[in-house]
């Protein structure tokens, strides 16, 4: 399980990106965090020409369905959508992983029963 943003585990920075010039001033080590796919898809694939991690909110299973053909290294989304794409994403051997948005560690089993690649505390995004 992908745990990102806990302080016992060192782990990458999601930076939130709203341009290609944001893109260009963040750090090589980062992850750049878009927003979700149907507003962001022109800089989804400006990343993917330019080998550049980045990770997408998505608030649907088509979302996240374009943000894996798009080739997001992450897809941040709330549990209940989670539930939903997990299936389908290893039914189709998604490359994109799923991190489940948290606030508490006591989430993190209930998501790793769940089956869910991942979890994401809020201080992992800057």
């Amino acid at each position: 399980m992908i745990i990102v943003g806990h302080p016992w585990i060192e782990s990458q920075k999601f930076h939130k990106i709203f341009s290609t010039e944001d893109i260009k001033k963040s750090q090589t080590n980062d992850i750049v965090l878009l927003e979700p796919i149907v507003n962001s898809h022109d800089l989804a694939q400006y990343c993917k020409d330019n080998e550049i991690t980045f990770a997408v909110t998505v608030n649907s299973l088509k979302e996240a369905i374009f943000a894996n053909a798009l080739g997001a290294e992450y897809m941040v989304c709330e549990e209940d959508d989670a539930l939903r794409i997990q299936p389908i994403a290893q039914e189709y051997l998604f490359d994109t992983r799923i991190l489940v948005l948290i606030n508490d560690e006591k989430e993190i089993p209930k998501i790793a029963h769940f089956g869910i690649d991942g979890v994401i505390f809020p201080s992992a995004i800057a």
